[in-house]
């Protein structure tokens, strides 16, 4: 079957966060804090370590007691908070308060930032009459981020984990994004970062196309070839 509808990962596909060291930056000054710059950079290299950015680094290691909150995170809203927050404090940090702060700016419009052929690859599927959603893991709404980049209309569909109670690889939501664009999962192409969880696609039918999940400025080009895909 042609493809005529493709659902986008949001986080390492069409977007990426901003470094750990931005993101601890950015909550200190919303803290009113400062520090110097050695201490700031360990703190980050501690965090970064301990996975407490969503969207950033793989925690190292999970605690014992965190892992089931840990597998589940992307179903509901508040295991999302609880989880990062949890991973977020095993770091000291100079304020308590900081942690709160920190996750909060994850949600923001200014700790993403779109990969630089995001907008020329929408444009050319919606020129071809593509239709466009994005699917993704996420304990938050992420509509306010397309919007703040100029990138909400291009997309006619959002699913997102957690407003459905189930997260990928489940095939169910792969369902349901597939029915929010009107196609059949054979209609439709997949395109994310991560294999496990976005291969799941693949169990209903659907086509897959990988993009490497790598920083803004390493991947300028990642997305183009989704356009060799549905020609």
């Amino acid at each position: 079957m042609a493809i005529k509808g493709v659902l986008f990962d949001f986080s390492g596909t069409l977007f990426r966060v901003e470094s750990v060291e931005s993101w601890l930056r950015g909550g200190l000054e919303r803290a009113g804090t400062s520090l110097p710059e050695e201490e700031t950079a360990a703190l980050a290299h501690r965090l970064d370590e301990a996975g407490a950015l969503p969207g950033g680094s793989t925690p190292r290691r999970v605690p014992d007691d965190l892992l089931g909150l840990w597998r589940t995170r992307d179903e509901d809203a508040d295991r999302h908070r609880a989880a990062y927050l949890a991973l977020s404090r095993q770091v000291a940090l100079p304020d308590p308060q900081l942690h709160e702060l920190l996750y909060e700016r994850h949600k923001s419009p200014e700790a993403w930032r779109p990969y630089p052929d995001a907008v020329e690859v929408l444009t050319a599927l919606r020129a071809r009459s593509l239709a466009i959603g994005v699917l993704s893991n996420i304990g938050w709404d992420l509509r306010p981020v397309f919007r703040a980049h100029g990138l909400d209309s291009y997309v006619d569909t959002y699913t997102l984990s957690y407003e459905h109670g189930v997260q990928k690889p489940d095939p169910r939501l792969f369902t349901v994004a597939c029915a929010a664009l009107g196609f059949d999962p054979r209609e439709v192409l997949m395109v994310g970062d991560e294999r496990a969880a976005d291969g799941g696609a693949a169990r209903i039918g659907c086509a897959v196309h990988f993009v490497e999940h790598l920083p803004v400025a390493e991947r300028p080009d990642g997305l183009r070839g989704v356009l060799g895909r549905v020609d």
